[in-house]
């Protein structure tokens, strides 16, 4: 039998390039869980959540920061959230589910999901040819995290700073992805 060791590689492998004062990184050991309330139970989740997390359920098309500024939880449906957070072993269900309970039911999104973190001067105008939502400043508050389509893809965008976003495809269609977002930041610079 041979012998093979097997290793773990990120979507994007560590991608990281400024151009034209725009930043594109690839978010890298992010765990992601989704977790669903099971009917009739919503009080109990969301007190499940405000005991694990210290965070109240966002609205559908928002995100809350814990305390600590360790884990988002993003409300992506009615009755559903993402846990988003730095960790980098194969166990962020059994995580979750520790600090939740048996409030939710959950399935880890990890591998499913690649994310890229673009930010800088401009970075609207970048977004705004591969993005049909309006990321106007006032309009896509420093809270918002919507599903999307970007150049055809399905996407989430969160905007974690005044002029910082996450984007996140499926991993599956990592490399389209980065070349859509970095080919428009060539076309608005």
């Amino acid at each position: 039998m041979p012998d093979m060791t097997l290793t773990a590689r990120s979507a994007f492998g560590g991608y990281d390039k400024t151009t034209g004062g725009i930043r594109l990184a690839e978010v890298s050991d992010l765990a992601i869980v989704s977790l669903a309330v099971p009917q009739g139970d919503e009080a109990a989740a969301a007190q499940a959540l405000t005991k694990a997390y210290g965070v109240a359920t966002p609205a559908v098309g928002r995100y809350q920061t814990s305390a600590d500024g360790t884990l988002r939880v993003m409300s992506t449906a009615p009755d559903q959230v993402l846990v988003l957070f730095a960790h980098d072993a194969p166990d962020a269900r059994a995580v979750v589910q520790k600090a939740t309970g048996a409030a939710f039911y959950s399935t880890d999104q990890t591998d499913v999901w690649c994310c890229l973190e673009i930010s800088g001067a401009g970075v609207r105008e970048v977004l705004a040819r591969i993005c049909p939502l309006d990321l106007h400043p006032d309009v896509f508050a420093p809270d918002a995290a919507e599903r999307t389509a970007m150049e055809h893809m399905g996407a989430m965008i969160m905007r974690v700073g005044d002029d910082a976003f996450w984007v996140m495809s499926a991993r599956s269609s990592a490399r389209s992805f980065l070349h859509a977002v970095e080919t428009s930041i060539d076309y608005v610079l």
